[in-house]
């Protein structure tokens, strides 16, 4: 699948963006664990959150979706999973491989976990090292790389795991995995990562303590089922955001996000680049921020990002690298080796995207130097990921041309109904 995007005229709008694709997939997994019945509202009904819920019916979990973002789960509690059949297919997502590997690691039984060709060359390591150190036994290929063959049977021991990297995938595998550890687990992260997987644990009645050092639960504790409220996805809000801020004069209100402060570092950035963005009735969604986000059309401006703010706003990188080719003067980003090992190397990807559209870049081994300017029409090449596809079709919505943009079937992992969404801005985005 290919996107053809024209240059467009954005206008005023209302929108809302699908549910949180982190809070989902948690939703499905410590639903599935608790003891009774978890209804889940706002559930994101993407490729990758279904493969979560595919993964869980697998392990013998009743789960039921009576509309297209409601689930109804019937946890079997905390030691009801059940051998599956066969191997647990992931599709693309790293999130449930690495999330699924500390649930699973202190089970009775044996599981593999593998996924796509893309999900299948991710490093596994930083999950696989902790999780072992707890007497979990995992096997990767020889690389590191999924599949996942993860012993049963094994008794798991707590420990307190300094994370080398920060990384919420890596907190939340511990942290499920000291479900059925004996003992106190805690992590310490070196830069503070997105929490909702402590937030939900709380919400299930699972105690949970947080300081400014570690995050800390004891062993045993079993959720117990609750109704959970998904708020609209932040990491998707961004992208008819990025539009809005681009365009001559548009005014957009995306309704329902999650504005967690531990995933608010994009709307920091653009803040500091210039963009007129406010929050307005705020409030919650169980232990969720939640609120209605106000964006503006803006004369951005270059700058050097602040590397303290990258783990709050991984996922958004390849939508700032596009704000950054649209302002003027000269935008610097560090810290972000990260990007590399994600769905496709997203430095070389966007660095590659924003070449191929006339805009200046010069890339380094953890960030890049963007030159702003003007974008060209042209085509370029998401690399089968989803964030990069979405970041460049936006760029086409004010390039001085066409832009056809390859490879972007994947966009539906965690953006279904994108091309509907940017429609209702004026954005035209159409299927090659």
């Amino acid at each position: 699948m290919d996107f053809l995007v024209t240059p467009s005229r954005l206008h005023d709008a209302v929108i809302t963006v699908p549910g949180d694709k982190s809070i989902s997939h948690r939703a499905l997994m410590l639903g599935a664990v608790a003891r009774g019945r978890t209804e889940v509202r706002g559930f994101l009904n993407g490729d990758d959150c279904l493969a979560t819920a595919d993964a869980m019916r697998a392990l013998g979990v009743e789960i039921r979706m009576p509309a297209a973002t409601d689930v109804v789960i019937e946890g079997v509690g905390l030691r009801g999973l059940q051998p599956p059949k066969s191997d647990l297919d992931l599709g693309n997502s790293g999130t449930a491989m690495r999330l699924l590997a500390g649930l699973l690691a202190g089970q009775r039984f044996g599981t593999t976990l593998r996924g796509d060709e893309s999900l299948n060359s991710r490093p596994m390591a930083r999950v696989v090292t902790p999780l072992t150190r707890m007497g979990a036994a995992i096997e990767t290929d020889c690389d590191g790389t999924p599949p996942l063959q993860i012993a049963g049977g094994l008794a798991l021991r707590a420990i307190h795991y300094e994370m080398p990297v920060a990384s919420a995938q890596v907190k939340s595998a511990v942290l499920l995995a000291g479900l059925y550890a004996t003992g106190d687990t805690s992590v310490s992260e070196p830069a503070v990562t997105r929490d909702h997987t402590e937030r939900m644990l709380r919400s299930l009645g699972v105690s949970v303590a947080s300081s400014a050092s570690a995050v800390t639960l004891v062993g045993g504790q079993e959720p117990r089922g609750t109704v959970i409220e998904v708020p609209g996805d932040l990491s998707s809000a961004t992208f008819p955001m990025l539009a809005t801020l681009l365009s001559q004069d548009a005014d957009t209100l995306v309704k329902n996000v999650g504005v967690n402060l531990t995933r608010c570092g994009v709307i920091d950035i653009f803040r500091g680049m210039g963009a007129d963005i406010s929050l307005e009735n705020t409030r919650r969604y169980g232990d969720e921020p939640v609120a209605d986000i106000r964006v503006r059309a803006s004369r951005l401006r270059g700058g050097v990002v602040d590397p303290g703010l990258v783990s709050l706003a991984i996922d958004e990188f390849p939508a700032l690298f596009v704000a950054a080719a649209a302002a003027e003067g000269t935008t610097h980003f560090s810290g972000l080796a990260e990007l590399r090992v994600k769905e496709s190397d997203r430095l070389a990807a966007m660095a590659d995207g924003l070449r191929r559209l006339g805009i200046a870049v010069e890339e380094t081994a953890d960030g890049a130097t963007v030159e702003g300017g003007r974008f060209t029409g042209g085509e370029v090449n998401s690399y089968h990921d989803h964030r990069v596809a979405m970041a460049l079709a936006m760029a086409g919505t004010i390039a001085d041309d066409e832009v056809l943009i390859r490879g972007v079937d994947n966009v539906a992992t965690s953006f279904p109904g994108f091309r509907e969404c940017v429609a209702g801005l004026g954005a035209d985005v159409r299927l090659a």
